[in-house]
């Protein structure tokens, strides 16, 4: 492909796509971060009247998805004349949290907050939050309705501290028109990691510039590897038992990711992107690579930009191991106490609205990202959606179709973070040729020094 022709379709993907996983996709859980202007909507910068009770919304959706987000605030301030809601743009998922723990107790603190996955045990530990589970009983709001294999993340100790929003999970996209020129069948993907190597194989075979699989130095992806195979990431249950002392995942499960990725490599048909997510979808549009994994709420983006048939995959396992699911990634919406009752109960509305089948469906087909209330997808804005784009309909299949269970549930520690930092090195190292099994135990190591050290932290 021309350099020119290249260069174009970089720009152009970076416009349109939803950033899901970039650069920065440590810092989102699920690499739900998108790159964002500071400027407000108009829902956002109005000024509120006398009469309505004022909600502060610290959000950390940026792109397509503010776009969409600030539709719905200002849909939602039109529809009535008591609430106004003031959605306002805080960065990314890590910037929002660590701003938030900066003013958190003053009068500077907002009334409600998005929070990435990871970051629901700092928000319990902060003490500035009230569980939306006091307004779930108050107001005998069914949490049932909702998709049970999202909230199963959400609900802690038998209780819902925050109200699901936004969620994705990884999904493998693929070039269907360089399957059917490879002589692979385009409407029956590989399913295991076996099934890929020999798929990159044959791909490589046929056009010798074009690698078979890219797997982006991501700690989020290699949990949802771990996971899909009934692996856990830490010990007691994920940390739902009791607080995490060890790694969870045996050495054969964690190793096989590190093994399948030198497998191939000495095959010549691994792409290595490193940490970077857009230059990995941006290989991929350019027709540079023929599969890679990355956030479903990246596929509106993907499939509008690539200039061939864009299939969507459920993401693979060893084929020793019966595939389990995937652990819901993105954020949820916290309840900031110390506030006056009114404007909390005000904010506690405005959820409720959210999670309305009709504003889930816009939030659906606008980002990319799941109905938090399965009863979206019965909306006539989705049903057209999927007659255009039914790739779509894949993604939420992978989700439903998931084994609920401890390894699917996901883990919850304040460490995670920095554990997928440890990951992320890890994985590099790999990628630039380190040694399998000496990589993966400094990984491993380091690991449970994390969160040996995070237990210390809390006196624990």
């Amino acid at each position: 492909m021309k350099k020119w022709l290249l260069g174009l379709i970089i720009m152009m993907f970076a416009l349109i796509t939803v950033g899901c996983s970039s650069d920065d996709a440590d810092a989102s859980n699920g690499g739900e971060d998108a790159a964002g202007s500071d400027s407000s909507a108009e829902s956002g910068e109005s000024e509120a009247s006398d009469e309505k009770q004022v909600v502060t919304f610290w959000h950390a959706m940026g792109g397509t998805a503010q776009e969409t987000l600030d539709k719905i605030v200002e849909d939602y301030n039109n529809s009535q004349d008591k609430i106004q809601v003031n959605a306002e743009y805080q960065g990314t998922y890590d910037e929002a949290l660590t701003k938030f723990h900066t003013v958190a107790g003053t009068d500077s603190a907002p009334t409600m907050i998005q929070v990435f996955e990871i970051g629901t045990k700092s928000m319990i530990n902060s003490g500035q939050i009230e569980p939306i589970q006091n307004y779930v009983d108050s107001d005998n709001y069914d949490m049932s309705g909702l998709e049970e294999n999202i909230t199963n993340y959400y609900k802690i100790d038998d209780q819902f501290y925050s109200m699901p929003f936004n969620s994705s999970t990884p999904v493998m996209y693929y070039n269907k028109d360089a399957f059917e020129a490879a002589g692979l069948d385009p409407e029956n993907p590989p399913a295991t990691y076996e099934e890929i190597e020999e798929a990159g194989r044959v791909i490589a075979e046929h056009n010798p510039e074009m690698k078979g699989f890219a797997l982006q130095a991501y700690g989020w992806l290699f949990e949802q590897l771990l996971a899909n195979q009934g692996a856990h990431l830490m010990n007691n249950d994920n940390g739902r038992a009791d607080t995490p002392t060890e790694i969870g995942f045996t050495d054969e499960q964690g190793k096989s990711i590190f093994n399948w990725v030198k497998n191939m490599m000495d095959d010549g048909t691994f792409a290595n992107y490193g940490t970077n997510g857009d230059n990995m979808v941006s290989g991929f549009v350019a027709e540079d690579v023929a599969m890679f994994m990355q956030s479903s709420a990246s596929a509106r983006g993907v499939i509008d930009s690539a200039p061939f048939e864009v299939g969507i995959a459920f993401i693979p396992h060893p084929e020793s191991t019966e595939r389990e699911g995937v652990v819901i990634g993105g954020a949820s919406l916290w309840m900031v106490d110390g506030k006056e009752q009114a404007e909390k109960d005000a904010a506690w509305e405005f959820m409720k609205y959210l999670q309305t089948p009709e504003v889930q469906a816009e939030w659906h087909v606008g980002t990319g990202y799941f109905a938090i209330n399965p009863a979206a997808y019965e909306e006539q804005v989705v049903k057209d959606a999927y007659e255009t784009m039914p790739q779509l309909r894949v993604t939420v299949d992978q989700l439903q179709s998931t084994t609920p269970s401890v390894a699917t549930q996901g883990a919850i520690m304040d460490m995670i973070p920095a554990g997928r930092k440890i990951i992320e090195t890890a994985l590099e190292t790999v990628y630039n040729g380190g040694d399998v099994d000496e990589t993966y135990q400094n990984a491993v190591d380091q690991l449970n020094q994390a969160i040996e050290q995070a237990n210390a932290a809390r006196g624990e």
